[in-house]
């Protein structure tokens, strides 16, 4: 469901670049089993997209698992050059991101809130579409 919302949204994938924020299945966590990031990123990749990733702690687990991804070391380097950035996991520096400053660096200004920390207001009033999976 997640992956088909991006899709709706964004259209074809194909050669877009998507940064994920989040691989760990929880915040304060680097544990990857049942991680959605994962499943999520490979969704996308078969769909030919780019994929930029992050996460405050489960890079390293993630680096024997995830293929063909570029691992970064901010959220910030991470929205650089992106089509959308997903967040995946709620993790608080998540929560505390300088909205302005994420969309100043990306390409196309759309966020995909998984988790729904953000309000719509807060998002929007920083220039980023905001695009909720799962509020109602």
């Amino acid at each position: 469901r997640f992956v088909s919302r991006i899709v709706e949204k964004m259209g074809n994938v194909k050669g877009q670049t998507l940064g994920v924020l989040g691989l760990a299945f929880k915040a304060d966590t680097d544990e990857l089993r049942e991680a959605k990031s994962l499943e999520i990123i490979a969704a996308l990749q078969q769909q030919g997209a780019k994929i930029k990733v992050y996460d405050p702690i489960a890079m390293e687990n993630a680096k024997g698992i995830l293929k063909d991804v570029v691992y970064c070391r901010s959220a910030y380097e991470t929205a650089e050059g992106c089509d959308a950035v997903v967040v995946v996991t709620d993790w608080n520096e998540f929560k505390l991101l300088n909205l302005e400053k994420l969309r100043e660096t990306m390409k196309n200004p759309v966020i995909f809130d998984g988790r729904n920390i953000y309000s719509p207001e807060k998002v929007r009033k920083s220039g980023l579409e905001y695009v909720s999976i799962g509020r109602r």
